[in-house]
């Protein structure tokens, strides 16, 4: 598996159910079931997919990924930069284009921990 120690012991503690998923050399981290903001979105939960890339943790992650696809209430409509779908493990995840500068990552502190936190504000943010 790819994820650090450090990571998975946070998932553990937080009672999340996630997989680590290798496909076409890349590493994909699922989590089930990501808790939503109350009445924004069509669904109250959805999956949770995050690519880590070469040299995670001190590279951070790059955009995240929904299955099902997230539409907002009470239009029916994608936020925007969510309109692209890619092929992972079989499925069709909504790519959430959402992207941290280099210098918003703070190599030795930043994991999955703060990742999740920033996919929540983007989630809240989402118009």
């Amino acid at each position: 598996m790819f994820l650090p120690e450090f990571d998975q012991e946070y998932l553990v503690a937080k009672g999340l159910e996630y997989g680590e998923v290798q496909e076409n050399s890349k590493n994909g981290l699922t989590i089930k079931n990501w808790v939503l903001p109350p009445n924004k979105f069509t669904v109250d939960r959805s999956d949770l997919l995050i690519f880590l890339p070469s040299g995670y943790p001190d590279v951070p992650p790059d955009m995240f990924y929904f299955l099902p696809a997230l539409l907002l209430k009470p239009a029916s409509r994608y936020p925007r930069a969510t309109e692209v779908f890619e092929s992972f493990n079989g499925n069709q995840w909504q790519r959430w284009s959402r992207h941290l500068g280099a210098e918003s990552w703070r190599r030795g502190t930043d994991g999955i921990h703060t990742y999740l936190k920033r996919v929540d504000e983007a989630l809240i943010q989402a118009s």
